[in-house]
């Protein structure tokens, strides 16, 4: 379980690929020191296990699954990627409760920018535009981000200076696709609604 609030972002070193699963050596923490072997981190809002450390370079293993279905299988020697590690039961809640376990994936479709004021347009999913509403809570490549405006074939989002300068979000274009996570209370509720009607 994660809350969406990014703690740094790391850089792509390797990533070799076998067959039915690749290999990601990323770039992060400086040294080991409160992560180890076996832990969860979310890479773009992709829930993924520690397999290996040497000094401030995390290895993961990612299944095809998670290669087709997410951006991660586009990802490239370079890039920069959000990382947030698992959410500690004592520790405080500032974004809201994401699984890791990303719906689908979302296209650029406009990016507004002007003086302190970012807006992002994204492409909205069929299947998951239910989920969508206004001031409700989406994760976009891992971050925790409230819902703007929600139209037809697209949903909106608005960035403070901040989040642009320590996300990967400071850098998407127009045509780039990110990773979507809807909330899951929003998903039990309307699960819970449409089970009772049926």
């Amino acid at each position: 379980m994660f809350t969406g609030i990014i703690e740094k972002t790391g850089t792509v070193k390797k990533l070799t690929t076998t067959k039915n699963l690749a290999i990601l050596d990323t770039l992060a923490w400086s040294g080991p020191a409160g992560i180890k072997k076996g832990d969860s981190i979310a890479i773009n809002g992709v829930c993924l296990t520690v397999t290996q450390i040497k000094k401030n370079i995390l290895s993961f293993d990612i299944m095809k699954e998670t290669l087709t279905k997410t951006t991660l299988g586009a990802l490239k020697l370079g890039n920069k990627v959000n990382l947030e590690r698992a959410l500690k039961a004592n520790g405080r809640i500032d974004g809201h409760f994401v699984t890791g376990h990303v719906d689908h994936m979302a296209t650029l479709k406009k990016k507004i920018t002007l003086e302190n004021y970012t807006e992002l347009r994204f492409s909205l999913n069929k299947k998951t535009a239910p989920y969508f509403v206004p001031k409700g809570s989406v994760c976009v490549d891992g971050i925790s981000l409230t819902v703007g405006e929600v139209k037809k074939s697209y949903f909106s989002v608005y960035l403070i200076p901040f989040t642009l300068k320590v996300t990967t979000l400071g850098t998407i274009k127009e045509g780039d696709q990110v990773n979507i996570e809807t909330d899951i209370l929003g998903k039990y509720i309307l699960n819970s609604v449409t089970d009772k009607k049926g």
